[in-house]
């Protein structure tokens, strides 16, 4: 990722793609199993469904419970925006309407029944902590956005290859 100069306003992005030697159905089957991301996770302590439905479809919450040393603790409860089998899982942090985050999974089937997997988040445009470390550092605005950009692409990584790994070796958890 090289640095752009965005500012949390300008709502940034940033996107990991890996190929996986498996199909679509069984990457889907992990990167829609929410209880397993706190193990490929070092920031992601905790997650659960609340209410119904209980699984991954639009409309469905989850509550997830987070670690970061700069952060430390929170709690955010997450929506399902988006939910196409083996295609598409999405979902807005804290509201759904105006979110802190919007994270998803995209999956593209190769030719060869192989899968791109690829993980992408946007910033905002809700407040997020994050938001508080820029209002005590405006000045450092974007040197924040960067940094967290940058982590969240290092994180993503870590996440894409251990589920390519499950995925390719027909591992669970």
């Amino acid at each position: 990722m090289e640095w752009t100069g965005a500012r949390y306003a300008d709502t940034p992005t940033v996107e990991v793609r890996r190929g996986i030697a498996a199909p679509p159905q069984r990457v889907w089957e992990l990167v829609t199993d929410i209880g397993l991301m706190p193990e490929l996770s070092d920031e992601l302590q905790s997650v659960a469904w609340v209410g119904e439905p209980g699984g991954p479809e639009v409309g469905a919450r989850f509550v997830g419970r987070s670690r970061h040393p700069s952060f430390g603790e929170w709690e955010t409860t997450s929506y399902v925006v988006e939910c196409a089998p083996c295609q598409v899982f999405a979902w807005a942090v804290s509201d759904p309407e105006h979110p802190s985050a919007l994270w998803r999974f995209t999956l593209d089937t190769a030719d060869d029944g192989s899968t791109a997997l690829t993980q992408w988040v946007r910033l905002g445009p809700g407040r997020s902590g994050l938001s508080y470390a820029i209002d005590r550092m405006p000045d450092k605005e974007q040197k924040i956005v960067y940094v967290r950009l940058k982590e969240f692409e290092r994180n993503m990584g870590v996440t894409l290859d251990a589920l390519k790994s499950l995925a390719e070796t027909g591992g669970n958890r």
